[in-house]
C-alpha cells in the first residue's frame, strides 16, 4: 500500500509532473481527449457539404443533421469532460479525505462507463448513416476520408472509455480498502500523562 499513494496519509504531497504523465488513467484521458477532438474537428471541418445544384450544406452522413450534431456535441462534450477528470486527477492526491476520494473516484467510474456508451452509440450511429448515403447526395465523394476517421475515432474511443472504467474500478477497490482499513484500524490516542 506504501507505493499507491491512494491513502489519506499520502495527501498532501508534491505534484510531480513526470509521475503524473506516466500513470495509465492519464495517459488514456489523454488519449480520449485527443480521440474527442478527431471526431469533432473532422465532422466540424468536412462533415457537411452540399449537391452541385445545392446551396445549403448538409450533414455528410446520408443529410442527417442529427449524426453530424450528435459527433460534434459528443466530441466537445467528450472534450471539456477529459479536460475536468485531468484537473481531477492533478489534484487528487491533495484529497485528503478517504470518503472524498471515494466519491470522486465513483464519479470517474460513472463518466467513463457513460462515455464508454454514448461513443459505442456515436459509433453505431455514423456507421450506419455513412453506409446508407447515397452517392447522388455527394458526387464528388468529399468529406469522405474525414466522415471514415470520425467512424474509426468513435470506435477506438469506445475503447479508450472502457479502459479507463476498468482502471477506475480498480482505483475504488484500493480506496475502499483504505477505507475499511481505517475504519477496522483506527489510531487510539495516546495518553501523554501515563
Amino acid at each position: 500500500m506504501d507505493g499507491m499513494a491512494y491513502g489519506a496519509g499520502k495527501a498532501g504531497g508534491a505534484f510531480d509532473p513526470q509521475t503524473f504523465f506516466r500513470q495509465p488513467h492519464t495517459i488514456l484521458r489523454m488519449v480520449s481527449w485527443l480521440f474527442s477532438i478527431v471526431v469533432f474537428g473532422c465532422i466540424a471541418n468536412e462533415g457537411y457539404v452540399n449537391r452541385p445544384n445545392e446551396v445549403e450544406e448538409y450533414c455528410i452522413f446520408n443529410r442527417n443533421q442529427n449524426a453530424c450534431n450528435y459527433g460534434v456535441t459528443m466530441g466537445t462534450l467528450a472534450f471539456l469532460c477529459c479536460l475536468a477528470f485531468l484537473a481531477l486527477d492533478v489534484y487528487f492526491p491533495q484529497i485528503s479525505s478517504v470518503k472524498d476520494r471515494k466519491k470522486a473516484v465513483l464519479a470517474d467510474v460513472g463518466v467513463s462507463a457513460f462515455w464508454s456508451f454514448m461513443w459505442f452509440v456515436g459509433f453505431c450511429l455514423l456507421a450506419n448513416q455513412w453506409q446508407v448515403s447515397k452517392l447522388e447526395d455527394n458526387p464528388l465523394r468529399e468529406g469522405a476520408d474525414a466522415a471514415r476517421a470520425a467512424i474509426a475515432f468513435c470506435f477506438f474511443s469506445v475503447f479508450t472509455w472502457v479502459a479507463q472504467t476498468m482502471l477506475s474500478v480498480e482505483r475504488l477497490k484500493t480506496v475502499s480498502f483504505e477505507e475499511e482499513y481505517n475504519k477496522l484500524f483506527t489510531t487510539q490516542p495516546t495518553n501523554p500523562l501515563v
